[in-house]
């Protein structure tokens, strides 16, 4: 079915209720497994459906935040999705008691109780008006972000349309442009200001409420964390310090030598890699598309049904437009058994990322859409992330296909950007571990912290006051999941360095491919068979294991199963740094202003 024609009607609030109670009951008094195993599924399309319904109004909302229908459909959802979880707690504590739980977990594996033992600790009714303020502040959070009209060059720009005028080559175009964007986040700080200092304090006293000291533990349950901890995101961190902060320093110091600039450079000069610009896709939106396509169906039969489905049935909506929430992501559509995929093209790289990255989150889903429970469709948040990181590397041998002559920019680009990542996303988790460490602190004293961190993990950026919103440490107030999702930031940091994993992988793939003579000496734009089959089936192999595997086990086990190496072992990050640090440095840049 196409997206548009989904049909959507709030549903009866109390109906939902009453009937996660019955099924609740009857589980309790189920007299066989055979029993209990079809109240199990019952409930799975009961969630099955409150998920759709609340996944459609929430994306029709995100694609206009001025429809004053979904705006109010997305209000209900905020405030009834806290009073449900009272009813799916009292399920999940049946489950949990069943005499049939070894008879469930045999079947449909032991995660899902060990998830849910984690998403007790971090639901009581008596948190219910904190749950439902939190929903509230963040989505005025990203209705304000929404809302920006930012004016430049005599016409007003929403923030993800500023990003061309960011990356532009002309200093003084791209200075003033940072200075434009920065402005308006400087006129609205007291609302930024205001809206993360009640979010600090409400999310501190949920964590209080429930017995916790402060936030951070019950941020880590409510990540579905479990496979890690605190203390290991820590040991994470020093490695990034130690391996990849001097990688990313020198990157950005071969950047200064390419633009005539001193090192180290402002915020608007570290945003040009090349002094003749910074890689584009050359298509049009529809060619864009039409280049995935084609990547899609050359790298697998799989990948090419997946993509066909998205485009026939409207699961895709990449234009940027006003009211149109900023950012992008992909959720699902449950009792569609489909993805959508949310974007904001602008003209640049990110155009292309979207259609692998976000896509290789929805390809994930599409593979185990079938799955049950439903919630066994998607692993954890670090692990999804695996899925589509990696997928905008494996599309280097399509790259020519999206950027043309700036194919080589792009590799040089894409693989610098994700190592420079690395540090800043870093960087965010440590700077929310100290603010819920001291929830106290005044707005002031927050910046500060971030201004601080900054000298830590981004040597590279000169805080002179050039450009005040990033230069006083308010810069942070830009990245939505501080606001939205405490704690998912690590995330991306995490599955970056796999995708890393799998980058390397693919290296060493298409490196034999051409001594053998079936490919070219560059080894990335146009390594392909000349019947057009996949360039990188071993590394495709690898990737498929790890992601078919669905939410069935943990990070660290998905890791394990598909022979890859966990980011937690220092050895992981030391040796993608050591390879891609060699890679860089022998990149033929010649002819590249």
């Amino acid at each position: 079915m196409n997206f548009s024609e989904m049909p959507y009607e709030r549903p009866d609030l109390e109906d939902l209720k009453q009937q996660t109670a019955r099924l609740t009951e009857k589980l309790k008094g189920a007299q066989s497994y055979a029993e209990a195993r079809e109240l199990f599924l019952q409930k799975d399309e009961l969630d099955k459906h409150t998920s759709t319904l609340s996944s459609l109004a929430s994306i029709r909302h995100s694609i206009d935040t001025r429809d004053e229908y979904y705006d109010g459909e997305v209000k209900f959802w905020n405030a009834a999705l806290p009073e449900l979880q009272e009813y799916g707690q009292a399920w999940t504590m049946a489950l949990l008691e069943s005499p049939y739980r070894q008879d469930f977990a045999a079947e449909y594996g032991d995660l899902m109780f060990i998830n849910a033992e984690i998403d007790l600790k971090t639901f009581s009714p008596e948190i219910v008006p904190q749950l439902q303020r939190e929903n509230d502040l963040t989505q005025e959070y990203e209705k304000l972000l929404a809302s920006a009209q930012i004016p430049f060059e005599g016409k007003t720009y929403t923030i993800s349309q500023m990003s061309p005028f960011k990356n532009d080559p002309d200093d003084a175009r791209r200075l003033s442009a940072w200075k434009a964007e920065g402005q308006w986040y400087k006129d609205n700080q007291d609302k930024l200001d205001g809206l993360y200092d009640e979010l600090v304090h409400l999310r501190d006293e949920m964590g209080r409420k429930l017995g916790y000291d402060g936030y951070t533990e019950l941020g880590y349950y409510r990540m579905g964390r479990n496979c890690y901890t605190k203390e290991d995101v820590e040991k994470f961190r020093v490695a990034v310090q130690k391996y990849l902060v001097p990688v990313a320093d020198e990157i950005y110091r071969e950047q200064a030598k390419r633009l005539g600039k001193e090192y180290p450079m402002s915020f608007a000069d570290n945003a040009l890699e090349f002094r003749s610009g910074n890689p584009r896709p050359f298509g049009t939106p529809d060619e864009i598309l039409a280049q995935g396509k084609k990547f899609y169906d050359e790298l697998s039969p799989e990948t090419s049904a997946f993509f066909g489905t998205m485009l026939e049935n409207g699961l895709m909506d990449v234009l940027s437009t006003e009211g149109k929430e900023g950012g992008g992501y992909c959720t699902s559509i449950p009792d569609y058994g489909v993805p959508f995929i949310f974007a904001n093209f602008n003209g640049t790289q990110h155009d292309v990322e979207v259609v692998t990255h976000e896509a290789g989150h929805a390809f994930a889903y599409y593979v185990n859409r079938d799955r049950v429970p439903m919630s066994t469709c998607w692993p954890g948040m670090e692990a999804c992330e695996v899925h589509s990181m990696s997928m905008e590397f494996l599309s280097w041998p399509w790259s020519e296909g999206f950027f043309g002559e700036d194919t080589r920019k792009f590799h040089y680009s894409h693989l610098a950007s994700a190592l420079t990542f690395i540090p800043y996303g870093t960087m965010v988790d440590h700077f929310q571990h100290l603010v819920f460490e001291k929830p106290e602190m005044t707005p002031a004293e927050r910046h500060g912290v971030w201004k601080d961190l900054l000298g830590i993990y981004m040597p590279w950026m000169k805080l002179d006051g050039e450009i005040p919103f990033y230069a006083d440490g308010e810069g942070w107030q830009r990245q939505h999941h501080i606001y939205s999702f405490p704690f998912y930031y690590i995330d991306y940091c995490l599955a970056q360095t796999v995708s890393l994993e799998f980058w390397a992988m693919m290296q060493k793939e298409l490196r034999e491919s051409a001594a053998s003579g079936a490919g070219n000496e560059s080894g990335a734009a146009d390594a392909r068979t000349a019947d057009a089959k996949c360039p990188i089936p071993n590394t495709w192999a690898r990737y498929m294991a790890y992601t078919t595997q669905g939410g069935s086990c943990t990070f660290t086990e998905l890791l394990k199963n598909a022979g890859l190496e966990s980011p937690f072992d220092e050895a992981c990050l030391r040796g993608v740094c050591a390879e891609a640090k060699q890679w860089l440095e022998n990149y033929d840049l010649s002819g590249i202003a």
